[in-house]
């Protein structure tokens, strides 16, 4: 279901979740064309040389998981803040899962606000925040 109007949205939902493309083809091109495309994004040998656990997804890049599942839920959303916490890397060619529940709602403003998180597998928390959207009144 697609959410319109401020008024289609309810206190507690939870957004669809999905799971986000972070192979390295896909995190190599997003990293080039950020013009972020240093080996600790793009190559996992390198990254491991840097002391880091493999190659990174960007942390941009995450929050852009984020708005996408907004975007997904609600097409006509003005995303006015996405304001992260990256408690762990994510690491390429793992797997992720985005999800997020309304937490406030000003029906007059139109504004809502969502709880964000992206988990790996194993349940843990890699990144969380809040977005604060728009939507018609």
């Amino acid at each position: 279901m697609s959410i319109n109007t401020v008024s289609d949205v309810e206190f507690g939902f939870e957004l669809p979740a999905f799971t986000p493309d972070t192979s390295m083809d896909n995190v190599r091109r997003f990293a080039v064309a950020a013009g972020w495309n240093g080996p600790r994004f793009t190559d996992h040998e390198a990254a491991r040389k840097e002391g880091l656990p493999g190659a990174l997804v960007p942390g941009i890049m995450s929050q852009g998981f984020l708005s996408a599942m907004i975007h997904h839920w609600a097409p006509v959303a003005e995303v006015r803040l996405v304001d992260t916490v990256f408690r762990a890397p994510c690491i390429v060619d793992q797997t992720y899962n985005i999800n997020g529940v309304v937490t406030d709602i000003d029906e007059d403003s139109g504004e809502v606000e969502i709880d964000l998180t992206v988990t790996n597998d194993e349940g843990e928390t890699r990144v969380f925040g809040t977005a604060k959207v728009l939507l018609p009144t």
